[in-house]
């Protein structure tokens, strides 16, 4: 059953200096790309009941509600299925968001990243403070009761204080999850041709990440890496299908599903797209490539990996497969024993590439 849905809308205004997502600034092609979208989702979606459904990008909320109706009608939903927009600040005021409400969207993700006018500009965002308070007000003007917030740490000019106030001004807004993403330059983007001054150390960096720890405790609950959610209601549905590796359909340009150990990903050509938006390749995933996903995935989680769910899924003994990887990392302090399985403890975070490392078979 595949009841998870991403849906990739890649149109932005301006591209941020720091993306490398699939996006770019053709609005023009908009209404091909739907006709296109539709076209993929009608072919393999088989009406079945949503849990989940998640508009990314790009800037989705840069559709109008007729556009983002005629998608989401396509779709079986009820009441208790999830669904989040991303946003802009600057791309919704009160009735856009009081229309997405009416259309069933009841999680929004808000792009905020920093409240600080000078690095927003330096980061290439082309939203202000206020636009970003006027944003959250409206959303709950709106009677939309789910709010996200993205933020980001490691960027120019970015200190710990400032970060400290960062994170203060997120909380005060109230936001029922916050998610925190660390700034890494990928090929392709602005920041890769023309690296930025003032950029924090790896270390400094580390020291954001652990300051956002303490400070959020009191307010959320640490339920992913980069995820924090007032209680369980709040956590993302949507994303924790990803961890648990959970089926789901992704439509869209770029975008990548997963049906019972296959992978696929659509072509990041908008124009081959366009021409043929049912193209797919798929790709199985072995055996040990499976158990790989299920640790570097689960371990993300704070309940961490559970020994008997992937014992009974793969016929292993995962703990005694990896007892001296997981011995050593207990020893070290980056691991520590669950009820079921094991976990990352707060430092194994801070180290978790080189752990994962670890459990790749060459």
């Amino acid at each position: 059953m595949i009841n998870c849905i991403y849906i990739h809308i890649p149109f932005c205004q301006k591209k941020c200096k720091y993306c490398s997502f699939c996006s770019f600034e053709l609005i023009k092609e908009k209404n091909s790309y739907l006709n296109s979208l539709i076209k993929e989702i009608e072919y393999f979606y088989d009406n079945e009941k949503t849990k989940t459904i998640y508009l990314g990008g790009g800037t989705p909320s840069l559709l109008t509600c007729n556009e983002t109706e005629r998608i989401l009608s396509l779709f079986n939903t009820d009441n208790k299925t999830e669904i989040t927009i991303e946003v802009n600040p600057n791309t919704v005021d009160f009735e856009k968001l009081k229309q997405f409400k009416s259309l069933g969207i009841n999680r929004i993700s808000v792009g905020v990243q920093n409240f600080d006018d000078e690095i927003l500009k330096t980061i290439g965002r082309n939203h202000s403070k206020k636009e970003i308070y006027d944003c959250i007000e409206n959303i709950k003007k709106a009677n939309i009761k789910n709010f996200s917030i993205d933020l980001m740490y490691g960027l120019p000019n970015q200190n710990l204080k400032q970060w400290e106030k960062t994170l203060l001004d997120a909380i005060a807004l109230n936001p029922e999850h916050i998610s925190l993403y660390g700034l890494k330059i990928e090929k392709g983007t602005y920041f890769y041709k023309f690296t930025p001054e003032n950029l924090p150390s790896l270390d400094e960096q580390a020291k954001m990440y652990e300051l956002a720890q303490d400070i959020l405790k009191d307010y959320y609950i640490h339920y992913e890496f980069s995820s924090f959610a007032k209680n369980e209601k709040y956590t993302s549905k949507h994303n924790c299908a990803y961890w648990k590796r959970e089926n789901y359909f992704g439509f869209g340009l770029s975008a990548s599903g997963f049906i019972d150990d296959k992978r696929y990903t659509n072509t990041t050509n908008l124009k081959k797209y366009i021409q043929n938006p049912i193209k797919k390749e798929y790709s199985s995933l072995t055996k040990q490539q499976a158990i790989e996903e299920e640790i570097f995935l689960g371990l993300r989680l704070k309940e961490g990996i559970d020994f008997q769910h992937i014992g009974n899924k793969y016929g292993i003994n995962v703990y005694k497969k990896y007892e001296n990887i997981f011995k050593k990392f207990t020893n070290e302090g980056f691991m520590e024993p669950t009820k079921n399985g094991i976990k990352l403890t707060r430092t194994g975070i801070l180290v978790s590439n080189e752990i994962l490392c670890e459990f790749i078979e060459v």
